[in-house]
């Protein structure tokens, strides 16, 4: 069969790359792709947000399965719009990518299913907002737009006066549009983070290895969030027992829950955790595989990923056998361009990615990348994700960084410390 991938960053590349690996898959097309999709796929010329040309490509080139990577499409309902038309397509429709596409969906279904989650409360008034968070003391608060906005319209704020600046950055200045008509203010919970991603059918759930991001810029999680700086799988702060906890409390609820309110959920559930003391907390859901968490996962991954994901559009995830991983840990270090995630130059040329590649177990994964004049030309805030295996985390870890120090453009950046924290 023909794939389609719809998406550029370095998680649509990763699956691109993994599902090129079936063999049940003759080509592989993703729009609208970038550089390093283009080596490993075909890419097409076609935004994201054109679901009629989209739909219409998928219909002329005989794509039998379509994969949607980012959350703007899945949100605005490019599931659905290809289930009009008969075609078969992995992610959830646009109700059910309301857990990722509104904060407070989100919050008010974990309440429901009484998924353990902060406490909160929801403004669509800028004063009343304000009011709440000057009455409230002077201690840590989330400040959380409603809306997607690109992994930054979250705001952990430590005190009173760093989330009245947020909640003016949101509501006052409207920094993230109407993503930022509604907010949402919760307790800060602290902690280590996690990510435990699960593919459900809406009957089955499938939980994949767990993973660890790093949102923050700098090392020492230092600086402002960014849609992710690196990730490794598996992370050790999520055991064997705590993974079938999480399971059993957060994900088969949430599920359940869903099922109950008739929006059932079909793809990736991706729950983004705070590893409490009083135990895991959930922070937030997205509606599809993590950028940088799918690297990683993809390349540890041993079972055919068309397989699963024919069996969730099908309804028959229940009848495959578990999931089979590579034991090697994987770490992805991603690479950035100078300034991000605030504005940054675009089109610098970028050497050295055919030596990174020659590293045996070593991926490169592009995200923000452009083929110009037969160079390799950045064109985002996050360029590549460098990903290896290796026999523990430490010697993955050694092998992306030394495959890292191989690759230069001007302007170029990255995290030192991506896996570290699998040691504390």
């Amino acid at each position: 069969m023909n794939v389609l991938i719809v998406g550029s960053g370095g998680r649509e590349h990763a699956l691109a790359w993994k599902l090129g690996q079936s063999p049940k898959v003759d080509t592989v097309y993703v729009a609208p792709g970038n550089a390093g999709t283009g080596l490993d796929a075909v890419n097409v010329p076609i935004s994201e947000k054109d679901f009629p040309a989209l739909i219409q490509f998928a219909k002329d080139h005989q794509v039998g399965l379509t994969v949607i990577g980012p959350e703007v499409p899945l949100s605005l309902g490019i599931v659905d719009a290809f289930e009009k038309e008969g075609l078969r397509v992995f992610g959830p429709n646009k109700k059910a990518a309301q857990v990722e596409g509104s904060k407070v969906f989100c919050k008010d279904l974990l309440y429901k299913a009484g998924v353990p989650t902060a406490g909160y409360k929801v403004f669509t008034d800028y004063h009343e907002a304000l009011t709440y968070i000057k009455g409230g003391g002077n201690r840590p608060l989330v400040v959380k737009a409603d809306g997607l906005a690109a992994g930054k319209g979250v705001i952990v704020c430590k005190n009173r006066d760093e989330a009245i600046a947020a909640l003016q950055a949101i509501m006052g200045e409207h920094e993230f549009g109407t993503a930022g008509d509604r907010i949402v203010v919760e307790e800060c919970l602290t902690g280590r983070e996690a990510s435990v991603l699960a593919i459900t059918d809406g009957q089955t759930i499938m939980t994949l290895q767990p993973a660890q991001d790093h949102k923050a810029a700098h090392d020492g999680d230092q600086g402002p969030n960014t849609g992710g700086m690196g990730a490794y799988s598996p992370a050790s702060l999520v055991d064997d027992e705590k993974l079938h906890w999480i399971e059993a409390n957060v994900l088969v609820p949430t599920v359940h829950e869903l099922n109950r309110m008739e929006v059932p959920f079909k793809g990736v559930l991706y729950a983004g955790l705070m590893m409490t003391p009083q135990g895991p907390q959930v922070l937030e859901y997205n509606a599809r595989f993590g950028d940088p968490e799918c690297q990683p996962l993809l390349m540890r991954l041993k079972t055919d990923l068309v397989d699963v994901m024919e069996a969730v559009i099908d309804g028959k995830l229940g009848t495959l056998p578990p999931l089979e991983w590579d034991d090697r840990p994987a770490v992805c270090v991603v690479m950035a361009s100078e300034g991000y995630p605030g504005s940054y130059a675009k089109g610098k040329i970028i050497s050295g990615l055919d030596d990174a590649a020659r590293i045996p177990d070593v991926k490169v994964f592009h995200a923000g990348t452009v083929l110009k004049d037969g160079n390799v030309c950045t064109s985002g805030g996050r360029v590549l994700g460098v990903t290896a295996l290796g026999n523990s985390v430490a010697e993955a870890k050694k092998r992306a960084y030394e495959a890292v120090g191989k690759i230069h453009w001007d302007g170029s950046w990255y995290r030192t410390d991506i896996s570290d924290k699998n040691e504390e």
